[in-house]
């Protein structure tokens, strides 16, 4: 499949996407950041992008002006389809406001069900703000994080330790200078049967516990000096910091948006590299229905992804297609190619 970016009203695109292009249950990934029911307009004034709706100079780069119940249908329409687009492995992520996400949350699990509902993530988007308000200073958003199955893809996401983590998650230094931490190798419920219940060097798990694993390889790590014996005669398993990939990401991200984007609601090219890597494989098919300056287009490409937008606003095609255009044809990574479709054309 090729590269698509299509201009027009996405509700049509998706439907072209089913009907036109065949793409039912292709897509791996969607990411979607749609308006946030604000109730205004975002602008463009001079080639800067005004970060607040209802600024009052400068071209609409795009409308936000459907609210309440009515937004939920608008985006429940969508929802609908992308869910029909999606493989059995794929995976939505919606970026949504703190004010709206809760009633949207709802929709979604009416739509993909609540067991697969995965994370609702929080987004710190900004630096903390301080003007006077009746309310806490608002620096988040949420991202709505949903399989198709009970299967997606899943690359382990983990960020590297830092030197305050070290020092904490690994306390500990062998004679080599090597930082470790130990765990127990028991593990919570008896087992009446099987090697799991059996003595190591003499010894049984403690009263309501189990091995974590089999005597065989107990052994095997006491030999390799694996496990450290406490003075009380206690066997813990040693982990050592330099052979674990980094920590686990948790459910807080901090990608602040752009100081300066070019496109209204411009987001961080590391938030959706994070997500396109962890929920695709090289080769996916990823779709962004509200594309707006491009960025998912962009970060699909930069990490092997094959990708579809789809966007209305004349300022967005722009800015994608000035975006994509700065991606540089290289030994290691070709300039995009893709098929550019004017809805309004194809359909009439």
């Amino acid at each position: 499949m090729r590269n698509l970016l299509i201009k027009g009203n996405n509700l049509e695109g998706l439907n072209y996407l089913l009907k036109h292009r065949e793409l039912k249950g292709k897509i791996d990934l969607v990411y979607i950041d749609p308006p946030f029911a604000t109730g205004g307009n975002f602008t463009i004034t001079n080639g800067r992008a005004s970060t607040i709706s209802n600024s009052k100079n400068g071209d609409i780069a795009y409308s936000d002006k459907i609210t309440g119940k009515d937004f939920i249908e608008f985006l429940r329409k969508r929802i609908v389809l992308l869910k029909e687009l999606l493989s059995e492995q794929g995976s939505v992520y919606l970026h949504i406001d703190y004010k709206i996400g809760h009633y949207v949350k709802v929709m979604m699990d009416e739509v993909f069900g609540i067991e697969n509902f995965k994370n609702d993530i929080t987004r710190i988007k900004c630096n903390p703000k301080n003007f006077s308000r009746i309310g806490y200073g608002n620096i988040k958003d949420l991202i709505l994080f949903y399989a198709k199955s009970s299967n997606p893809i899943w690359n382990e996401p983990t960020a590297e330790y830092t030197e305050e983590d070290l020092l904490k998650l690994f306390p500990k230094m062998d004679t080599q200078g090597r930082r470790y931490t130990t765990v127990p190798i028991h593990a919570p419920g008896e087992t009446e049967n099987g090697e799991s219940s059996k003595p190591f060097k003499g010894l049984k798990p403690p009263k309501g516990r189990h091995w974590r694993t089999d005597i065989k390889t107990l052994e095997t790590w006491d030999k390799e000096g694996l496990i450290e014996w406490s003075s009380t005669g206690n066997p813990r398993k040693i982990i050592y910091a330099d052979e674990r990939n980094g920590k686990r990401i948790q459910d807080i991200w901090e990608y602040k948006d752009p100081q300066y984007p070019t496109y209204p609601t411009e987001k961080n090219p590391k938030l959706l590299d994070l997500i396109i890597n962890t929920s695709s494989n090289p080769g996916s098919i990823v779709l962004d229905c509200f594309c707006g300056s491009g960025t998912t287009l962009k970060s699909a490409h930069n990490n092997n992804r094959k990708w579809i937008g789809i966007d209305q606003s004349e300022h967005a095609i722009k800015s994608i297609i000035e975006k994509l255009g700065s991606i540089q044809d290289t030994l290691f990574e070709a300039e995009p190619a893709y098929e550019f479709i004017d809805l309004e054309k194809v359909l009439n």
